[in-house]
């Protein structure tokens, strides 16, 4: 979908590295390794994007370091779209529908730092949760987005003595219960 509107796969990749999780970051060297294209690609597509106010930067140990800049009016609609792009809307609604009392979910992994990949890795937090139901909206939705989807199950009170030993950038909040 993205792909026939955007022609530029090093501008889509950029786009979910650094737009999919607002914590997320990254600098042209770093960027060039995990993309496997030429640093002058990725330069170009950084610096149009700075240019635009969609990135912010900073030096950090003599490397530029990129991340989305938050407060630009584009960045909720760009981070929804990426959202739909890769199916995240559909497999969350299908999840919390029925599944019993969640109180949130968040993405983990390659997917909440803004790498692609094959799979899709999530937590959910909440009690009394049906995991044959899960079991089978997981299968469902893996061939609904055509990735593999991995998840923990924990309870509030082991999420909270995890939460602590995670890194922001790690986890990307997909859902919370309206309190």
């Amino acid at each position: 979908m993205l792909d026939s509107l955007i022609t530029s796969k090093t501008r889509i990749k950029l786009l979910i590295r650094l737009f999919l999780n607002s914590n997320s970051y990254g600098h042209l060297r770093g960027l060039q390794t995990e993309f496997g294209e030429s640093s002058n690609a990725i330069r170009i597509e950084l610096n149009r994007f700075e240019q635009a106010g969609l990135l912010t930067s900073h030096i950090e140990s003599n490397r530029k370091v990129y991340a989305a800049n938050t407060s630009h009016p584009l960045f909720p609609d760009i981070n929804s779209l990426l959202r739909k792009h890769l199916g995240l809307d559909q497999l969350i609604e299908k999840v919390i529908e029925r599944l019993g009392r969640v109180e949130e979910v968040y993405l983990t992994g390659d997917f909440a730092c803004g790498k692609e990949s094959s799979f899709i890795e999530m937590l959910i937090i909440g009690e009394d949760m049906n995991t044959v139901y899960l079991d089978e909206l997981i299968a469902k939705s893996q061939n609904l987005i055509k990735r593999t989807i991995q998840y923990t199950l924990l309870n509030p009170a082991s999420y909270l003595t995890l939460a602590s030993t995670l890194r922001k950038e790690e986890l990307l909040l997909l859902w919370r219960r309206n309190k």
